[in-house]
């Protein structure tokens, strides 16, 4: 498995995937006009973590604090155009970028959610429920915090806390190959 970097970097001997190398066979709509794809250029600031295959990071317009994006860098769309190497490292990643999202925050809840119709590049939303959260904003209902709470500067400000827990979760133990 590929270990993360820190921000955009990629590790010695391993390529890292960079916007021209994007997959277009399975492209609905063109990757300029694709928001996950352009994560690709987004200010290391609001990266968690970028690896060969997987990023984790804020996306404006999703920037409740504590809330990430977890994508594949190619783009491919929904579940289904996932590669081996991809569908492989997939859960892995998501189980890290959720534990440093609930280390951090200490919510109770963390949601792992996958829609893909306004954006069918892959990619899950990964959304903390404080206890603050009332009951009916609750399960499908976080959603509706984008709304109400977004706040780009209290996210941004959690990403290098975020960052830490990640590279110590990926740090600490072995994972699966």
């Amino acid at each position: 498995m590929t270990r993360p970097t820190d921000g955009a970097g990629a590790l010695p001997g391993h390529r890292q995937r960079p916007d021209a190398e994007h997959d277009t066979s399975n492209e609905g709509a063109s990757m300029a006009d694709c928001l996950m794809c352009t994560q690709e250029n987004a200010d290391d600031s609001s990266v968690v973590f970028r690896d060969d295959l997987w990023a984790a990071e804020v996306v404006a317009g999703y920037d409740v604090p504590g809330w990430l994006i977890l994508r594949v860098r190619r783009h491919a769309e929904r579940i289904t155009g996932l590669d081996h190497a991809e569908l492989a490292t997939f859960a892995q990643r998501a189980q890290d970028v959720v534990a440093a999202v609930t280390e951090v925050t200490g919510a109770p809840a963390t949601y792992l959610m996958v829609f893909g119709e306004a954006y069918p590049h892959f990619h899950v939303l990964i959304a903390p429920r404080g206890e603050q959260v009332p009951a009916e904003l609750r399960a499908g209902n976080i959603l509706n915090l984008r709304r109400d709470h977004a706040d780009p500067a209290a996210a941004a400000a959690l990403v290098p806390d975020l960052r830490a827990a990640f590279h110590r979760r990926v740090h600490a133990a072995p994972h699966p190959a």
